[in-house]
Formats: structure tokens, C-alpha cells, sequence
């Protein structure tokens, strides 16, 4: 799996650590700007008001951005979903077509393969589902060679080939868009760093112009904190709130299994 330097932050704690981090640097510039109005002369609230305007827009923008980003990803993971239930589907149909011994036991590796990436990955045991993905796909395509040897011209073997070939790309996808494509870290040092620096010259805003700490700081706190939690939890597809549902992958193993899955029949010559 891909993990990242945010990834050694459980979710869980992602949400209070954004808030703590907000408020404080809500209050590190409210303290400076209580700092400036009392020391310095001829600071007016305006001019800074326009700045601090434009940090909240940019990050705004940033967080925008990132969102969308993290929202794609997420999209094309449950996309890639029933996609390879569709190939792996497909291809099981397509392996009655094979002859025997090739036919049984193609059916056979297929029903292991849907199975166990269909557990492993409800369980979140992404490793072990790469390890069963790593050791199937040899033997399926071993199948798909015995079979193909035996008549060089077959149809029925071309078009187990084609679905089993799509079946093992989709795979290869499914492993970059649900591990491996995540938002840069650059990307999160900059949400950092804007999100920082715009709580606090909201905060100096607000100890500039000698007024209390308003409770607007907290709301906006926590809506700045949601937004980032929410970010993290769709770039983290593997965990959270906002998870893939993988039930394409469990009915079609399920139907395997029960055998009331539909099977071609081999045609007579």
C-alpha cells in the first residue's frame, strides 16, 4: 500500500487535531493583533481586512481544488468496482467454453480469486488480497495457454484470453486508483499552511480592531476542520465514512459459490 505521512494520523483524530490547530492559530494572531493595536500607531483594520479577504479566498480555492481531486478519486474507485465484477463475471461465463481439463479448472481459480479478494478487501486486508491477485492470475493464464495450445484457431479460447486479459488489467487499475493514487503531500503541506495562516489573520483582524474573541472563531474553526476531514476521509478509500462499497464483488462471489450463477454451454462440433 501507498502510505503516506498523513497516514500515520488515525482518522479519528483528524477532525479534533484540525480544530486544536485552527483555534490555535486563531489565537496566536488575535494575540498579535491585540499586540499591534496596542503598540503600533497608524495600523488601520481596512487595508488588513482586504488581505485577509484574499488568504480566505485562496484557500478556499485550495480547498476546492483538493476536494474535487480527492471526490474524482473516489468516484473511479467505485467505478473500477463493478467493472471488474463485470470482467471477472464475464470471463467466468467465458471459461465453460474452454475444453476440459482447462474448463473445471479455470472455474475453479476464478471462484477462488472473486472469493478471496471479495473478503479480504470487506476485512481491509489489502495485502493479503494482492498476495491471492498475485498468485491466481499465473495459474488463470496458465489455463488460458494449455487451453490455447490445444487448438491454435479457437475462437472460444480467443475469447476467454481477451476477458481474462481485461480482468487482469482491471486489477492492475483497481490497485493504482484504490492504493497508490492519493493527493500529493505537497498538497497537504499547502492546505496546511493556508488553512494556518488564514485562522490566524482572522484572528489578528480580529485583535487589531480591540475587539473580543467572537464564538464565530470556533464555527469557523469547525467548518474548516470539517471540510479537511472530509477531504482526508475520501482520499483514504480504505477506511473511514466515506468507503467503497464492494458488494458488486461479494454478489458475484456469492452467486459463484451457490452455482446459480448463469453458465454457457460448450457448443457440439
Amino acid at each position: 500500500m501507498n502510505v503516506s505521512l498523513l497516514d500515520q494520523i488515525p482518522l479519528w483524530g483528524i477532525l479534533p487535531l484540525s480544530m486544536v490547530l485552527c483555534l490555535l492559530a486563531v489565537e496566536i494572531g488575535y494575540r498579535l493583533g491585540t499586540w499591534r493595536f496596542q503598540k503600533a500607531v497608524g495600523e488601520k483594520v481596512e487595508p488588513v481586512a482586504a488581505m485577509v479577504a484574499s488568504v480566505l479566498g485562496l484557500l478556499a480555492f485550495m480547498l476546492a481544488f483538493t476536494f474535487g481531486m480527492a471526490a474524482n478519486r473516489f468516484d473511479e474507485r467505485r467505478r473500477v468496482v463493478l467493472e471488474e465484477a463485470n470482467s471477472i463475471g464475464t470471463t467466468y461465463l467465458r471459461s465453460s467454453l474452454l475444453p476440459e481439463p482447462q474448463r473445471t479448472q479455470a472455474a475453479e481459480l476464478l471462484r477462488a480469486y472473486t472469493t478471496r479478494r471479495a473478503r479480504y478487501i470487506e476485512e481491509y486486508k489489502f495485502d493479503k488480497a494482492l498476495e491471492a491477485s498475485a498468485e491466481l492470475h499465473p495459474q488463470l493464464w496458465s489455463q488460458a495457454n494449455a487451453a490455447a495450445q490445444q487448438d491454435l484457431s479457437s475462437i472460444m479460447t480467443g475469447l476467454f484470453v481477451q476477458s481474462l486479459n481485461e480482468t487482469i488489467d482491471l486489477h492492475a487499475r483497481r490497485v493504482f486508483v484504490g492504493l497508490r493514487s492519493r493527493v500529493p503531500l505537497i498538497l497537504w503541506l499547502t492546505l496546511g499552511c493556508l488553512t494556518s495562516l488564514g485562522m490566524g489573520s482572522i484572528g489578528y483582524q480580529a485583535g487589531l480592531s480591540g475587539t473580543h474573541r467572537s464564538p464565530e472563531m470556533l464555527a469557523l474553526a469547525v467548518a474548516f476542520s470539517s471540510v479537511l476531514f472530509l477531504i482526508v476521509d475520501l482520499d483514504r478509500g480504505h477506511e473511514g465514512l466515506l468507503t467503497v462499497n464492494q458488494q458488486a464483488m461479494t454478489d458475484l462471489a456469492n452467486m459463484m459459490e451457490s452455482g446459480t450463477f448463469p453458465r454457457a454451454e460448450t457448443p457440439q462440433r
